[in-house]
């Protein structure tokens, strides 16, 4: 095959010329073009500037501080909103806005069409526009439509708010995952998603309580219509509050001396997977799409989040089945929201620990052992004696480590993607399988058959195991890719410079020194 029409080939060649210390050049994409942190660095021998580990240590807890509290309660917004409607459902919403049939069940999965139509636009601009800013004002926006849908007077009007909503808010995983790329090295990422993950537990848990205090307010309002008026207020508070204080990147972060920005960069070289690169490259969209890793993070999207569908949306219902009353079913949602938040700090600080002492990566693993636990709750939930409320409510509690699992999916785009073009191309394509499995999800629950719903327990047994088949595939071809890039340099006689290459904004398949 000719050198030129392989484009892997033509970056092995370049990336491992000989060089001098010192003299070393920057290599960079197809394009001619390079990463933003690149600004930083007169050439790659400056990358080897030795850092106090001291040094580095105060400098990650100031990134921690800095970046990860706006993430964390800015995702137990959008966690709370998930069960907005939920929680609506109980206060009257039904019955006030007349809603037969599968209106309901359409109203959760409109949301996701909002998402779906909107998540390839939003990811590409999320690469041209600064990430925080324009995170900022889709929040704010997001709890504009959201306190909107107070004023709903039927299906009709809260369908098309809850679709616009979700538009706004098919930004947020998206650029959570560019931000924790960007400011971390591959290790750290999963623990650091992990963190702002668990809001989805702290949020279920602080929307219970809320809801459960909403439920007393006893206002001229309807109950439903302040759920609303409060999140959606609250959001566009928090949305003011990114926009000024979060930092786009760590090149031009305004809370960082210069020397803390180069160690910044620095730290993450390893990665080999940049910063940023405001161009859109048309070959990083084509790798993206011929990619199967690609198509296997979306199968895994879509799989991962049926089960959620059906849960965020039918949780207090499910467990109202269970004979309790509407007040102390919000309350009965707080025990679930803390143990999500236990099982996904778990989840993370495991697999750490492991890819610590084993050397080697454990994600796939995670994610196989973490779903176990929800199927083992969804037999429970499908095939428990009804009147056996407590052991159901242990196993509806038992469906909530899939949030664990979907913190390392997430984590495995970040990590094995590089090609700023090709990492949002990839992130998007993912959260259409986001988007798919949450629209599918509440479908499961068929009206008929509450309050068992014995066909949304089946689909969330059938999608689980599914996504344990997918991990290990995906573990397997990842590994075998590993071991064919190794053989290959080692044939070549070639050693890794991971500096020239660090803020290529190559592809990972350009990038000869990128492992998976």
């Amino acid at each position: 095959m000719d050198s030129k029409s392989d484009p892997e080939q033509v970056s092995v060649t370049a990336a491992h010329s000989e060089f001098t210390p010192g003299h070393e050049k920057w290599l960079v994409s197809r394009t001619g073009d390079g990463d933003a942190a690149m600004a930083l660095f007169a050439s790659p021998a400056e990358l080897s500037e030795p850092i106090d580990p001291e040094e580095e240590r105060k400098l990650v807890w100031k990134i921690d501080l800095g970046i990860l509290p706006y993430l964390t309660v800015c995702y137990a917004f959008f966690y709370i909103d998930k069960t907005t409607l939920s929680y609506a459902a109980l206060f009257g919403l039904q019955e006030d806005l007349h809603l037969h049939g599968t209106q309901y069940s359409w109203l959760s999965s409109i949301f996701y069409f909002g998402f779906l139509a909107w998540a390839l636009p939003t990811n590409l601009l999320l690469q041209r526009m600064p990430v925080a800013k324009y995170l900022g004002v889709n929040i704010f926006l997001w709890g504009v439509f959201l306190m909107l849908q107070a004023v709903s007077r039927n299906f009709t009007d809260l369908a098309v708010l809850r679709a616009i909503s979700g538009a706004a808010e098919s930004c947020s995983d998206p650029a959570f995952m560019i931000i924790t790329s960007m400011w971390y090295t591959r290790r750290q990422q999963p623990v650091r998603m992990g963190l702002w993950y668990t809001a989805n537990g702290l949020g279920t848990a602080f929307g219970g309580l809320l809801g459960y205090g909403i439920g007393h307010i006893g206002g001229s309002l309807a109950s439903w219509r302040y759920e609303f008026l409060i999140i959606g207020a609250l959001c566009c508070i928090w949305g003011v509050v990114m926009f000024i204080f979060l930092p786009d990147n760590p090149v031009t972060a305004p809370r960082l001396t210069d020397r803390e920005r180069r160690i910044a960069i620095e730290r993450i070289k390893g990665n080999q997977t940049g910063v940023e690169n405001k161009h859109f490259k048309w070959y990083q969209l084509r790798e993206a799409l011929t990619d199967p890793k690609t198509f296997i993070l979306f199968f895994l999207g879509i799989v991962a989040t049926i089960p959620n569908g059906g849960i965020t949306n039918f949780g207090t219902l499910i467990i109202k089945g269970f004979g309790f009353s509407t007040l102390v079913t919000t309350l009965l949602q707080v025990p679930y929201g803390f143990l999500t938040t236990f099982c996904i700090l778990g989840c993370v600080y495991l697999n750490d620990w492991l890819a610590e002492r084993l050397q080697r990566n454990t994600r796939c693993l995670m994610i196989v052992l973490f779903v176990l636990p929800n199927v083992c709750g969804a037999f429970m939930l499908r095939f428990v004696p009804s009147h056996l409320h407590v052991a159901r409510l242990w196993g509806y509690y038992l469906t909530g480590p899939y949030n664990a699992a979907f913190v390392l999916i997430l984590s495995l785009a970040t990590a094995n993607t590089a090609g700023h073009t090709k990492k949002v191309v990839t992130n998007a394509i993912l959260f259409l399988g986001y988007c798919t499995g949450n629209l599918a999800g509440p479908f499961f629950y068929k009206s008929s058959q509450a309050p068992t719903y014995n066909l949304g327990i089946w689909s969330m047994i059938v999608s689980h195991l599914l996504q344990i088949t997918t991990a290990l595939v995906l573990r397997t071809l990842l590994s075998w890719e590993n071991h064919r890039r190794d053989k290959a340099q080692a044939e070549a006689g070639v050693q890794q410079n991971l500096d020239e290459t660090a803020f290529a904004d190559m592809t990972d398949r350009e990038n000869p020194n990128f492992r998976k």
